[in-house]
């Protein structure tokens, strides 16, 4: 992906970059590490590979998949506090209003990036500005 043209460590005006950064670290890290602890194997393996590419900044997608029940948000969740612990952003979207409100912070991905629904086509695309918050 391509570098970004603007500082966003030194923006302290952008309103929705500080919503990000204001959650409780130290609560962070304690669901975390409880979290972390409960995976089943398959989960840990899951969060080891997708943990591994955040840190090493490698930019890969995951694609997590399974019957209900089997604990993909409980995998998700896991993960936004993991990173929200270390200081990081993470937005968590989903594609329904019922799956955003199981995320800590959750908001449905056309809320948060503007995805129009209505008359959707080929060449549809998000209206948010460049230089936009």
């Amino acid at each position: 992906m391509p570098s970004f043209i603007r500082n966003w460590d030194l923006e302290t005006t952008n309103q929705l970059i500080v919503e990000q950064l204001n959650w409780n670290r130290e609560e962070e890290s304690i669901s975390s590490t409880n979290n972390i602890d409960m995976l089943n194997m398959e989960q840990h393996t899951a969060f080891d590979n997708i943990w591994n590419s955040i840190e090493q900044n490698k930019g890969q997608s995951f694609f997590i998949n399974g019957p209900g029940g089997t604990g993909k948000t409980f995998l998700e969740r896991t993960i936004c506090h993991a990173v929200r612990a270390q200081g990081w952003i993470i937005i968590c979207v989903a594609s329904t209003g019922l799956a955003a409100l199981l995320l800590p912070g959750g908001q449905t991905a056309h809320s948060m990036f503007k995805i129009p629904i209505e008359n959707l086509e080929e060449f549809s695309v998000c209206h948010i500005p460049k230089e936009s918050q």
